[in-house]
């Protein structure tokens, strides 16, 4: 017998332990004491480490390089469609679209004004795609689909590291992530997304997102 609260071993005729003073009336058998379990064995079974994944990953794999590619060119044409109609109220409002029937009559717009017109009119150009192409991006892959419609239509998902949606925030620093891909010769940045591990392009490891493709 032992002692439940110093852990003493004690006479089987003690009525108190002799180190503590607890009485016998509250002893207890020490669990070294109690006897083997017939055919257990006396070593403690291993403890064996499982990985837990997120539940988002639950039947879905890694989207390659390629199905993302067919993503993209759907997504090129949605949001050639949506530049195509802020544009022509882009032309209207500017004045562009006097300008532009001035030079189309012959009578000319001035030589001081020419150039201020073709550069106000290539960088308002650039601005919507740019405005554009990020609004699409980042309100699709931050939304309830956590996908642009390309991606959609291909059972494609972005996601965090962690497999969760994403933040605004986050979809949109994937999206300027781009550029930086854009500027590896070669389009290795965005070729990566065939070799990597995770299938991730350059822009994806920057902003730690991950496609994922349910399957």
């Amino acid at each position: 017998m032992y002692c439940s609260k110093c852990g003493s071993e004690l006479a089987s005729t003690a009525s108190f332990c002799a180190r503590c003073g607890q009485p016998v009336s509250v002893l207890a058998p020490s669990p070294a004491a109690l006897p083997p379990v017939a055919g257990a064995s006396s070593w403690p079974a291993p403890v064996v480490s499982t990985p837990v994944l997120p539940p988002s990953y639950g039947g879905v794999g890694y989207a390659g390089f390629w199905l993302r590619f067919v993503a993209y060119l759907i997504d090129a044409v949605i949001s050639s469609l949506a530049f195509a109609v802020l544009l022509i109220p882009f032309i209207v409002l500017s004045g562009l679209g006097g300008a532009f029937s001035k030079i189309g009559s012959g009578e000319g717009i001035g030589d001081d004004v020419a150039p201020f017109l073709v550069f106000g009119f290539i960088f308002g150009v650039i601005g919507i795609i740019l405005v554009v192409s990020w609004l699409y991006f980042a309100l699709s892959e931050s939304s309830s689909w956590q996908a642009t419609p390309g991606k959609k239509i291909l059972n494609l998902q972005v996601t965090d590291t962690e497999g969760q949606r994403l933040s605004f925030g986050r979809a949109s620093g994937r999206f300027f992530a781009k550029m930086i891909t854009g500027m590896i010769p070669l389009a290795i940045g965005y070729i990566m997304a065939g070799f990597t591990e995770k299938k991730q392009a350059l822009h994806d490891m920057i902003a730690g997102c991950l496609v994922l493709r349910k399957v």
